[in-house]
């Protein structure tokens, strides 16, 4: 099983090096040292996508990102993410969205964003011991604004809100533009929590003007000007994100703010990121002065 796994994660890496070119799944067979069939079987057993599927998805998922964040053509997006015509293009894109892609650029409506989900992420377990990392400490400051949420049932951690909510959500949030360049995940105080629902959400941060489509089942929230205080871990194995949480959240449990002249802020949500290795574990805690 380890095995496959590190073959299908070594695709997966592979793919997202060469989005941009031709990937034949005999480049795929090299990089995971098994047949091509064997590749594709086990490729398909742990991502849920044949490799073509999955490469066509990706490559849908940034062209879309590209459409609302640049000022490109549709041909050069097209071609520059490995596509054969504009045709295709436009008619893959249209198929996975539903709606052309110039229509989208002209209006971004949220999507539904392929999430790309390192198979070493989901399937790995954590060790029993923790090796010391430092953790770091910034003071930050976040502007008034408004957060488009998704709400849960009683989830009140992100595995929980997966098996309740489905994982499409954080796709959709992705694809709306957030003024701190992410979607992020909330612990909310009592004040946000509507009747029925989970102290966990995720969101996405935009401007308090904004005026764009809200996803149906989806709500908003408006957060003051607030001062927090970012905790970041050291960089990780994708594997050991596990730990990475762990390490970070033992830090806050020991931090005291008093130290900086602050205390813990309450009535704002605690806020977490997603976890990416080359960047360390970040979750964000609400200070007030004291």
């Amino acid at each position: 099983m380890k095995e496959h796994i590190e073959a299908v994660q070594r695709m997966q890496d592979y793919i997202t090096l060469h989005l941009s070119e031709e990937i034949t799944l005999s480049d795929l067979a090299k990089v995971a040292m098994f047949s091509p069939w064997h590749a594709r079987r086990i490729f398909i057993a742990y991502t849920g996508f044949s490799p073509s599927d999955y490469i066509r998805r990706l490559r849908l998922r940034y062209s879309a990102l590209r459409l609302r964040d640049d000022n490109v053509t549709i041909t050069d997006v097209a071609f520059d993410l490995g596509f054969g015509s504009v045709d295709g293009y436009t008619r893959a894109f249209a198929r996975e969205f539903g709606c052309n892609p110039k229509q989208y650029a002209l209006n971004p409506v949220p999507l539904t964003l392929f999430n790309p989900y390192g198979v070493k992420y989901n399937h790995t377990k954590r060790s029993k011991t923790m090796e010391t990392k430092n953790i770091f400490i910034h003071l930050i400051t976040k502007p008034e604004r408004k957060v488009i949420i998704k709400r849960g049932i009683t989830a009140a951690n992100y595995w929980d809100y997966c098996n309740e909510v489905g994982c499409d959500v954080w796709g959709i949030l992705t694809s709306i533009k957030s003024i701190s360049g992410e979607p992020i995940c909330l612990w909310l105080p009592k004040k946000y929590i509507a009747k029925n629902t989970s102290e966990y959400v995720q969101g996405v941060e935009v401007p308090c003007d904004y005026n764009g489509i809200i996803p149906e089942g989806f709500d908003v929230i408006t957060l003051p000007a607030t001062n927090y205080l970012m905790f970041q871990g050291e960089p990780f194995e994708e594997e050991n994100f596990g730990e990475a949480i762990e390490q970070v959240q033992a830090a806050i449990k020991k931090y005291d703010p008093s130290l900086l002249g602050y205390k813990w802020d309450k009535e704002n949500p605690r806020i977490q990121l997603e976890p990416i290795g080359t960047r360390g574990y970040i979750e964000m805690l609400a200070v007030i002065n004291k």
